[in-house]
């Protein structure tokens, strides 16, 4: 819909949330005013965000601050987000990957490495969105349910503003997770169950606890906005243009969902010229309900329950699991899944081609790249950008025992010439 023609059929906003000017619903596009609300009242799909977003120039964004908020005018955010006290994420690396390019015998990669993040991963982008929509709602309290990465953006986003946090989260999770979120010193609750258990009782807990802005639940249309920012740099980083292709490692979904979103906003708003680009989804096997639906040629996901080192991506019910297989059909990619030893090959493959150290996440979507080169389903000629959304030392677990110091020596010259075959 254009610009104009959402002027006419839109209501008249009661929140500053900038540009955003109404939540549709996403199965048979009913409209509702903004609220912090996630289902539809008339069809029960997930709700979006829709925007009337007028004239967006390319310099405005340019000279606007090193971070997500240089988008401001494209997010679900007040106009004057940026003067809050909050993480300020994004403006990270675009590294073009030569030798890893070389290893899979591709013609050109580049790494979106979002571990240069506040909390070392992409989380921080999203919830960034969601805090400044939940301050213009007038809730009190940031919470989550999570695996991991969103646990840390919360509790830092909620520390740095000013925000009591509550944090459930699974309590087999990576020790190294729950630290980091523990640091902060908000309230974090360790849950006898999977995610999807924890999920569960958050969407419980919203219905408890009005004041209580769960990001990925009660305001998680604004939340999952947040991820359009990763399309929004990764074009503007490679010179105001849509990359050929694209592999996204897929929990919910939701990030594969707005990351299409965010190039075809970019299209419409002229800030780039239009241009298809290829959708992968990336999974682990031990939790690959939505590769599974793909390679059977379903349009419905069964949920499983995960069994993965990949704890960060273990959500067995995908809530936009539907949604990534109609993009990844529609832009003519593909969805995969790779082991756990793959996955760590995949960690390591990287670090040892680019020195960047990915979290298991990362270590899926090297992986999946590679299984999808060598199957022939990526073009080795078309440029691939890969996202990376987690720093390794968050999952040090998963690699441990097949690291580590090559000999012992003594404290010798000769000690060490000997231990290098020297």
């Amino acid at each position: 819909m254009t610009a104009a023609a959402h002027a006419q059929t839109t209501p008249k906003k009661t929140f500053d949330l900038g540009n955003a000017v109404e939540l549709v619903s996403k199965e048979e596009g009913h409209r509702q005013p903004l609220a912090p609300e996630f289902v539809s009242l008339e069809d029960f799909s997930p709700l979006e965000v829709a925007y009337d977003f007028g004239k967006i120039r390319r310099e405005d964004i340019e000279s606007g601050p090193r971070s997500i908020w240089r988008y401001k005018q494209l997010l679900p955010v007040p106009t004057n987000v940026e003067e809050h006290p909050n993480t300020e994420p994004g403006c990270t690396r675009l590294v073009r990957a030569d030798k890893l390019a070389k290893a899979l015998g591709v013609k050109r990669i580049w790494i979106k490495d979002d571990t240069g993040n506040p909390t070392h991963s992409f989380k921080d982008r999203v919830v960034a969105v969601a805090l400044a929509a939940a301050r213009e709602f007038g809730f009190k309290v940031l919470a989550c349910p999570s695996t991991g990465n969103l646990a840390n953006a919360v509790a830092a986003a909620a520390a740095r503003a000013g925000w009591d946090s509550v944090v459930l989260v699974p309590k087999t999770l990576e020790r190294a997770k729950i630290l980091m979120s523990a640091v902060y010193d908000g309230s974090l609750l360790a849950v006898d169950g999977n995610y999807d258990d924890v999920n569960r009782l958050a969407t419980e807990l919203a219905a408890e606890h009005e004041d209580w802005a769960f990001v990925n639940v009660n305001v998680r249309p604004y939340y999952s906005e947040g991820s359009k920012t990763l399309a929004f740099e990764v074009a503007e980083q490679l010179g105001w243009r849509i990359p050929e292709q694209i592999v996204v490692p897929i929990a919910s979904g939701s990030q594969l969902t707005k990351v299409y979103k965010g190039f075809n906003e970019l299209g419409q708003v002229g800030l780039v010229e239009p241009s298809p680009v290829r959708i992968f989804g990336a999974q682990a096997t031990g939790c690959s309900p939505v590769s599974t639906a793909y390679k059977n040629d379903h349009d419905v996901v069964q949920p499983v329950r995960p069994d993965t080192i990949v704890r960060s991506l273990a959500i067995g019910a995908p809530a936009d699991g539907p949604y990534v297989l109609d993009i990844v059909r529609k832009t003519g990619g593909a969805i995969e899944d790779v082991s756990d030893d793959e996955v760590r090959e995949g960690i390591r493959l990287l670090a040892r081609t680019e020195g960047i150290f990915a979290e298991t996440a990362g270590g899926v979507t090297v992986a999946t790249a590679k299984k999808l080169i060598e199957a022939g389903k990526i073009d080795p000629d078309a440029e691939t950008v890969l996202l990376i959304t987690g720093d390794g030392l968050k999952t040090l677990d998963a690699v441990q025992d097949q690291i580590g110091p090559k000999a012992t020596v003594a404290p010798s010259t000769d000690a060490v010439n000997q231990a290098l075959g020297l």
